[in-house]
């Protein structure tokens, strides 16, 4: 239950929501690896601010701040989906069942996603996860850009038809996943920025190295 933005931030922060108090002591886990990742968005933003003055801008500071923003999102998207098998998530996905836009999104979901429902909810919380991560700290920012406009498109479609979701709200996931991918976002302030300056990433003929490029 919602009570003020204030008490409900503070919640997720301390590892006080329902999601958290589900996963019982695991909840450590996650607000460390929350935490983990935010100090080292700002490591990280700290490094590139000093080392390069074009990263100093408005731009790249909002940019970075955008990234913490729907990265959280995706945090506390994905802790819901615990503990895995989740009851919340496989009641979404019957959902879609209902109310996909298309049958054949429909059958999908029917024949074989809910089949197979523990994989699919192990990989559901890992791609929530990964993104999460990503985005915090600007990582392969236009490849995850890519994957979040798909995760987001999945539900758009997926949810549709239920009376009680706003399709307009996964266009904006969709909305941001693509300004994030068109502005390599990992290159402001984030961690893309300081392997394509630092490292061979940013100028090695490898494979790895022109995949990274491609992906960052």
């Amino acid at each position: 239950m919602r009570t003020t933005p204030f008490q409900d931030i503070w919640s997720f922060f301390s590892g006080a929501t329902d999601s958290h108090l589900g996963v019982g002591t695991w909840r450590w886990l996650l607000v460390a690896w929350y935490w983990l990742l935010v100090v080292a968005s700002f490591y990280l933003a700290r490094r590139n601010w000093r080392a390069d003055p074009a990263q100093r801008s408005l731009a790249h500071v909002g940019n970075w701040l955008a990234r913490i923003a729907i990265g959280s999102m995706w945090f506390e998207g994905s802790l819901w989906k615990l503990p895995i098998p989740s009851g919340g998530f496989q009641y979404w996905l019957e959902q879609e069942v209902q109310y996909a836009a298309f049958s054949i999104h429909r059958t999908l979901v029917k024949e074989i996603l809910l089949p197979n429902f523990t994989a699919v909810n192990v990989v559901a919380f890992l791609s929530e996860m990964g993104m999460a991560s990503a985005f915090i700290l600007g990582l392969a920012m236009r490849g995850f850009g890519l994957f979040g406009m798909v995760f987001a498109a999945q539900l758009y479609f997926g949810l549709y038809l239920n009376p009680n979701e706003w399709p307009w709200e996964y266009i904006f996931i969709v909305t941001l996943s693509w300004l994030f991918l068109v502005n390599a976002a990992g290159r402001s302030l984030g961690l893309d920025a300081l392997l394509r300056r630092e490292t061979a990433l940013g100028t090695a003929s490898t494979p790895l190295a022109r995949l990274y490029r491609l992906v960052s």
